[in-house]
């Protein structure tokens, strides 16, 4: 196939929480870039569709860079008896054949996932209308919807080299692509004296060191409670810049000098509130761990118990990469100590930071870029 000229239409799909959207929009960002990418000078177009949940975060992230936004159904395969996996079985059938229709009617050259159950019907779709998918894993252990995608998949990317035996020969290691609203556009400022002129956060007190706490694409019941408990005396020494997830801030509206709440960052202000950050405590979701390594941001992670979260954090402990703390261990009184400790120990953020850099495989974008260029021949 020749390249020149030639429009490709790539559908997306993926949601219900923000981590299976964050580094599909990184591919995106790559192949639309106006900077030297593989795709330059060949003259190819892209054409982008976005389907997802009606009500997750991923409507939000994905409208602003200018994709279009499908939802349609989608149902969760529980591993117990519930009588709720009986209406997701149906779901799941509606979104297969609400996805065959959308694709028959906009003929999509690849499909691309990166998880979450909404992807399911989609996958198994673009198989029965033989449109190749590319899924890329971005977690240590395969969650259940991408073990049902894979075999439809021509190819799996991971972000573990450990992964590979998880899915045979149609594996490749590529790294976790992150977003490029990561890059200073002006490289000889700082990071503060920047994001002061960029003025995404005109309200907080740059006198103090900014501490990033974020709830998870969902919210985390537990760390935003955690963070209410101990808001009066974090605020004492340090700006606090909160990302509580969706609908869940409203418990939080407390007026509090250093202290600075939102239900939800789009990709532009998420950028910036890492950037600013000294310290960040966030779950162990792989697509906000993957940014915090190419930032090289010291991290505290608090995985959420008894899930696939527990070996994303033993990586990043047994690399030395960050702090991790079981959620059943924290209260008020050391949690706000851990913060505190670790804003005073500028040798031990900066051993902290090396190691996160130096954790994550470098060069995902280009990576799948290539991948995707490959497929599309």
């Amino acid at each position: 196939m020749d390249y020149k000229d030639k429009k490709y239409k790539i559908l997306l799909t993926g949601g219900g929480s923000g981590g299976s959207v964050a580094p599909l929009l990184a591919v995106f960002d790559e192949l639309t870039s106006p900077q030297p990418s593989p795709w330059q000078g060949e003259g190819a177009g892209f054409e982008f569709l976005w389907l997802g949940t009606k009500f997750g975060p991923e409507r939000e992230m994905v409208e602003p860079a200018g994709i279009k936004f499908k939802a349609i159904s989608g149902g969760k395969w529980r591993r117990y008896f519930s009588f709720k996996n009986l209406l997701d079985l149906f779901l799941i059938k509606l979104g297969f054949w609400q996805a065959v229709f959308i694709m028959l009617k906009w003929r999509p050259d690849l499909v691309m996932s990166a998880g979450s159950f909404v992807s399911v019907p989609v996958v198994w779709a673009a198989w029965f209308l033989r449109v190749p998918v590319l899924i890329h894993q971005q977690d240590i252990l395969p969650g259940l919807a991408n073990k049902l995608m894979a075999p439809f998949a021509k190819i799996v990317t991971v972000t573990f080299e450990n992964s590979l035996k998880d899915y045979g020969q149609k594996a490749v290691w590529t790294g976790n692509p992150t977003r490029r609203s990561l890059e200073f556009p002006i490289s000889n400022f700082s990071a503060s004296a920047w994001l002061r002129r960029d003025g995404q956060f005109p309200n907080i007190n740059y006198e103090l060191p900014v501490v990033l706490i974020l709830g998870g694409g969902t919210g985390a019941l537990a760390i935003n409670k955690l963070m209410a408990e101990s808001l009066g005396e974090l605020t004492k020494f340090c700006q606090i810049i909160h990302v509580t997830g969706k609908n869940k801030s409203k418990k939080l509206e407390v007026s509090s000098k250093n202290y600075e709440v939102f239900e939800f960052l789009d990709a532009e202000k998420m950028a910036a509130a890492m950037k600013l950050a000294e310290v960040v405590m966030t779950r162990a979701g792989m697509s906000f761990l993957s940014e915090l390594s190419y930032l090289a941001k010291p991290v505290i992670i608090i995985p959420m118990p008894e899930s696939h979260q527990q070996a994303n954090a033993d990586y990043f402990k047994n690399n030395q990469a960050a702090v991790v703390v079981e959620q059943k261990y924290l209260a008020p009184a050391n949690f706000i100590e851990m913060i505190k400790a670790l804003l005073l120990a500028g040798n031990r953020r900066e051993q902290l930071a090396k190691n996160i850099k130096q954790a994550m495989k470098p060069g995902a974008n280009q990576a799948m870029v290539k991948i995707i260029k490959g497929i599309l021949k």
